[in-house]
């Protein structure tokens, strides 16, 4: 581990001291409630949450073979191995095993690792464009918005997830068609402030529209759109199912949909922070906090909501991901270095170099 990183994990272990200490003076929790609402929780709901972010697993698999069709026909099922032990990885080790995904279908498809890196920058994109549209469609169009706390800032907010949502099909669009131009212009730009950031800015850019390019036809583009809808839409509705198992408490077993966005932009924004282990508690407290502020909703069935939702959207994928890479032969802690080396010595962009 890196000094860097060292330095992190103190930061952000010191906060997590200073706000236990904080919280035990302010916030009056029972464990026997707590223990109370988890054993009334309906766990049939939560079964079908992890059943859910499983099979978006598989929708992950597809939209990466249909990125592949212009270089090779590969089944989606070869690829679900690779998209499963990734965000094992990820669950593990954080952002070290970020590039797992792309290193494992690199070796098993033989397809340079170059290619399924620029796959993953556009994957990535795509994946934030369907999460801000859903966003802020459903937020925008619920018939029970205004009931929402701050109903004047959500909708400002919902507007401003439709417009990243459009910025970002405005710019798939502008590099489709001018990558490297573009590419350069960032990189310059930026690189007048830091030639460092500059050149991974532009690296990104360039990523992006070789990912793109791998996009063969109109109707492939289409049909990477509904899936990347349906693959979010799913995993909204796993949020909704695990905070309404939940049934002893009114306000988490009645859970809107509208509310359940809030609920999901709070754990979203929280597992930004990916350090091993120490992630998961930030992510848990977090979206705890979120709840109560949000909803009202007491310590207990929050506190309990919020470490059901890391387990089932998260932490499900360790125990499948653990036997996959057991059958496959894959020591996990291996591949995050591998990866992450072999992402430094790729020959990015042959086309363009």
């Amino acid at each position: 581990m890196t000094k860097k990183n060292w330095i992190l994990w103190l930061v952000i272990l010191a906060v997590l001291t200073v706000f236990t200490l904080w919280a035990r003076q302010r916030i009056h929790f029972q464990w026997k409630v707590f223990f109370e609402q988890l054993r009334l929780a309906d766990w049939k709901r939560t079964s079908m949450g992890i059943g859910l972010i499983w099979a978006a697993y598989g929708l992950r698999a597809l939209r990466w073979s249909i990125f592949l069709r212009p270089t090779r026909r590969i089944s989606p099922f070869t690829l679900v191995g690779p998209m499963v032990i990734g965000f094992t990885g990820v669950a593990i080790f954080g952002r070290l095993a970020d590039l797992v995904r792309p290193y494992l279908v690199s070796r098993r498809t033989q397809i340079p690792l170059s290619a399924q890196i620029a796959v993953y920058t556009v994957e990535r994109m795509f994946d934030m464009g369907s999460m801000a549209l859903i966003f802020s469609t459903v937020l925008l169009f619920s018939s029970d918005r205004q009931a929402l706390p701050r109903p004047d800032l959500i909708n400002k907010a919902a507007l401003g997830g439709l417009l990243v949502a459009l910025f970002l099909a405005f710019f798939t669009g502008f590099v489709r068609a001018s990558g490297q131009s573009i590419g350069r212009l960032l990189g310059k730009s930026i690189g007048t402030l830091s030639q460092n950031l500059g050149r991974q800015i532009e690296e990104k850019v360039l990523n992006f529209r070789d990912g793109l390019n791998a996009i063969g036809s109109m109707a492939d583009l289409m049909l990477v759109i509904g899936i990347s809808l349906v693959h979010w839409g799913m995993i909204a509705l796993a949020y909704l199912e695990t905070a309404r198992a939940f049934v002893a408490d009114p306000v988490l077993s009645h859970l809107r949909l509208s509310q359940c966005m809030l609920l999901m932009a709070a754990s979203m924004g929280s597992s930004l922070i990916t350090l091993p282990v120490l992630g998961w508690f930030t992510q848990i407290g977090l979206t705890t906090a979120a709840m109560q502020a949000f909803f009202k909703v007491s310590w207990e069935p929050a506190l309990g909501c919020g470490s059901v939702l890391l387990l089932v959207t998260f932490l499900s994928v360790i125990p499948l991901g653990l036997i996959w890479a057991h059958f496959d032969h894959i020591s996990l802690r291996k591949v995050a270095h591998e990866s992450e080396e072999a992402a430094e010595k790729a020959p990015l962009h042959p086309s363009t170099s």
